[in-house]
């Protein structure tokens, strides 16, 4: 399965962006999706997830408030909708997909990664 990031840059602290992520799959519909974010040297952290049938959203308390994650089924298509960026949020970004919420919720190794996009917030 692969997995095509797009949407990151470089913004002012106040900032939105939205990242994309489409995804080779038969159909979203089977997998719960999630955007991870890793700055280098930090662990990787869970941003925001979905469940598969698009019913439930968890979200980072980093990010509560702030970001919005969605999806376009027929477009195959998972969305961030990031608002109010601070520079803490400057990371890679990384769309996922598995078959388990849980797997996302939890911050486990999904089934399948994207290549991640660098979103770079400036003060």
């Amino acid at each position: 399965v692969q997995l095509q990031a797009s949407g990151g840059g470089s913004v002012q602290a106040g900032g939105s962006l939205r990242l994309s992520c489409v995804a080779a799959v038969q159909s979203l519909d089977y997998y719960a999706i999630g955007w991870f974010r890793q700055v280098p040297g930090k662990e990787r952290e869970g941003v925001a997830c979905m469940s598969s049938s698009g019913g439930s959203t968890y979200y980072a308390d980093s990010v509560k408030g702030r970001f919005t994650i969605s999806r376009d089924v027929a477009k195959r298509t998972v969305y961030l909708d990031m608002n109010s960026l601070k520079p803490e949020d400057t990371a890679v970004y990384y769309c996922a997909l598995d078959r388990l919420l849980s797997t996302l919720v939890h911050g486990q190794d999904p089934d399948y990664w994207g290549q991640g996009t660098q979103v770079t917030v400036s003060s």
